[in-house]
């Protein structure tokens, strides 16, 4: 299947034992590749993804780590499918970016370290603290959003290799986008409305996965008020949401959820 640039899935020859009985056939699997994001000309990060919405990643990456305040920071960008690289020209001087770039690193799709252990200072920067209580949802919008979200995660069912971000309105999804990355599928969706000045004040962001501190910080950066998951939180990304004043909702299944932080957005429907 391909989705934008790339393709996201393709097949594999597995052979498979279950039962006592062993079988071959032909699996789906994600694909997942490297992608290196060079900023006026010199090597950023290299970051590895699924290959779609690649241009909408990075400018929500570069805005996430306050690389740019606003997508009018960037004159051009151009994906270069054939050799991995993203060409990002920006306003700023390239002394300006110099400790940024002395920073380069190296991310992966892995779950088990956190983005917020490579950096702070970006963190302190581009978080938003969400003092407003424009977004209120009931239990049933919820349960609601949460389901929609499930039923379009077309590519997981397909490869069970990926996860699903979207953002939503009470009356439903409005942008969904999936990656290997949970941090990336994040960033896609962040890249996209900047790109085309498309309002966050009034969406809620719902996530597939585990409610970790940097989907918290993520989320936080974005600028939404409530993040939806079917997974468990950590004690740091609720430490980070209490601060933060964002609503953290987890394990919505079925009829079923926990509301951990500033419940006063959510209500129950009489």
């Amino acid at each position: 299947m391909s989705s934008s640039e790339g393709k996201v899935y393709g097949k594999r020859e597995v052979t498979k034992y279950a039962d006592g009985e062993q079988k071959t056939f032909s699996d789906t699997v994600a694909v997942e590749v490297p992608i290196t994001i060079k900023v006026n000309g010199e090597e950023f990060v290299t970051v590895v993804c699924s290959p779609a919405y690649i241009e909408d990643m990075v400018v929500g990456y570069l805005a996430s780590e306050g690389v740019i305040d606003s997508f009018r920071m960037v004159q051009s960008i151009r994906y270069d499918q054939t050799n991995g690289y993203v060409h990002v020209s920006l306003s700023r001087e390239l002394s300006q970016l110099h400790q940024l770039l002395q920073g380069k690193r190296y991310i992966t799709s892995c779950c088990g370290m956190s983005r917020q252990g490579f950096i702070f200072a970006s963190d302190s920067k581009t978080t938003k603290t969400m003092k407003s209580r424009n977004v209120h949802l009931t239990d049933q919008e919820c349960f609601k959003l949460m389901n929609e979200l499930q039923s379009e995660a077309h590519v997981f069912k397909q490869t069970g290799g990926v996860h699903n971000a979207a953002l939503a309105t009470k009356d439903g999804i409005v942008l969904m986008r999936m990656d290997i990355g949970r941090h990336n599928a994040l960033d896609k969706l962040y890249g996209y409305c900047l790109r085309n000045g498309i309002s966050l004040t009034d969406k809620v962001m719902l996530f597939s996965g585990r409610l970790s501190s940097e989907i918290l910080l993520k989320v936080a950066k974005i600028g939404c008020e409530i993040v939806l998951s079917k997974s468990a939180p950590t004690d740091r990304a609720l430490m980070i949401a209490e601060e933060l004043e964002i609503t953290a909702v987890g394990f919505i299944r079925a009829q079923s959820m926990n509301v951990y932080t500033c419940s006063e957005r959510i209500y129950q429907k009489s």
